[in-house]
């Protein structure tokens, strides 16, 4: 079984608010010092599910990203993780890079590898929440797709059957291959990478293929982002009341009166 899993660069979703700087253009952020792109969460969920696939049915698992050469830097990490190979296309990245050219880009990738059984992406990314990505590659590609995934119940050579998250609860889902799944944090917990993996991504190649390698003339986006704003975070200020027992409370209380609170 072949199994190929999409990867996505976001700005470090735990980056303290405060530290965030729009770039010069409006329309991106600046990443603050020593703070370095990651991985999408949902989409090393998915790849803990490749290799988790793989090792039950056997095959092999292929992780193509669309981004800068930062990019390469996860992939790595996905194959000392446990999976066989990957490729990079030289693509948008960040805020600014629109769904449909990216799913064009990965259909792009994915036609031009072996026969593909099951394509698993995460249910969104981090960084947009748009979750649309995944669903326009599957269009693309003529294949159904399941999203989101909660859990994986039990996969043969020929189906899959997987646990849906809804509105209001659960659906169990048996679907034919080739399919598409978007995998959500709740269907497993990503493996730290041995140290023979580690050695093994550092030696692998991982080649990086331009858009035109991979589609035919421009692609437009669907969608032009023109600016991003968000509110500045505000500065927080504490202040101790010193003093003890009915002192420190006669002294707060009129601090809250002075400032209007109460």
């Amino acid at each position: 079984m072949h199994i190929v899993v999409t990867l996505k660069q976001v700005h470090d979703p735990n980056s303290p608010a405060e530290l965030l700087k729009l770039g010069a253009d409006g329309k991106s952020i600046q990443t603050p010092a020593g703070v370095s792109d990651v991985a999408n969460g949902y989409d090393v969920n998915a790849v803990e599910e490749a290799i988790r696939i793989r090792e039950k049915v056997g095959g092999s698992v292929s992780v193509i990203s669309v981004g800068s050469d930062e990019a390469k830097a996860h992939l790595r990490r996905a194959i000392a993780m446990g999976a066989d190979k990957a490729v990079h296309i030289n693509g948008p990245h960040g805020l600014d890079s629109d769904p449909f050219v990216v799913a064009t880009l990965l259909a792009g990738v994915v036609r031009k590898l072996p026969p593909v059984d099951l394509i698993l992406c995460g249910r969104q990314a981090s960084d947009t929440d748009s979750g649309q990505v995944l669903f326009r590659l599957a269009e693309q590609l003529s294949l159904g797709a399941i999203s989101p995934v909660k859990q994986v119940q039990d996969v043969t050579e020929s189906s899959i059957t997987v646990d849906r998250l809804t509105d209001d609860g659960v659906q169990r889902v048996k679907a034919e291959l080739p399919i598409l799944l978007g995998v959500s944090n709740e269907a497993n917990k990503p493996r730290s990478p041995s140290l023979k993996g580690v050695m093994a991504s550092k030696k692998a190649e991982i080649p990086t293929w331009s858009q035109a390698d991979v589609v035919r003339g421009e692609v437009s986006p669907s969608v032009v982002l023109r600016r991003v704003f968000f509110e500045p975070v505000s500065e927080a200020r504490a202040e101790i009341i010193s003093g003890s027992g009915s002192d420190a409370g006669r002294a707060l209380a009129e601090r809250l009166h002075e400032e209007g609170v109460i």
